[in-house]
């Protein structure tokens, strides 16, 4: 929950660096409190049936999605690359397995030009 809490008061931060435990474990509550949103808009029906999209769940995307780009660029950036690779998600297929790729990529053990390695920083 730490990193969850922690990437979101990071929203307007897109320098620096995210190591994969930071990236993942927010990813993973990420997707667990959209699926409950889900079920909540199921049970209260505020399902648009044109859509098939919750208020709850559209609210909750709107809100969470300046966040999710801050922290997967700041991640690309902890493999050494530029952030702008993120635009390789608007490229069918190959652009998700690419930025795959980059999430499941261990860090740079060293210093690089968006800072130094985390892993060796304390929480």
């Amino acid at each position: 929950m730490y990193y969850y809490l922690y990437a979101l008061r990071q929203f307007r931060n897109f320098h620096g660096r995210a190591r994969r435990k930071e990236f993942w474990h927010f990813y993973l509550i990420n997707i667990a409190v959209g699926l409950i949103l889900s079920l909540l808009d199921g049970l209260f029906g505020t399902i648009n049936p044109v859509s098939g999209a919750g208020m709850l769940s559209v609210v909750y995307a709107l809100i969470i999605i300046i966040p999710s780009i801050a922290l997967f660029v700041r991640r690309i950036h902890d493999t050494g690359r530029s952030g702008w690779w993120l635009l390789l998600l608007f490229v069918p297929v190959i652009g998700f397995i690419t930025s795959l790729y980059f999430a499941l990529k261990d860090s740079q053990p060293y210093e690089n030009e968006y800072g130094p390695n985390r892993k060796h920083l304390s929480w």
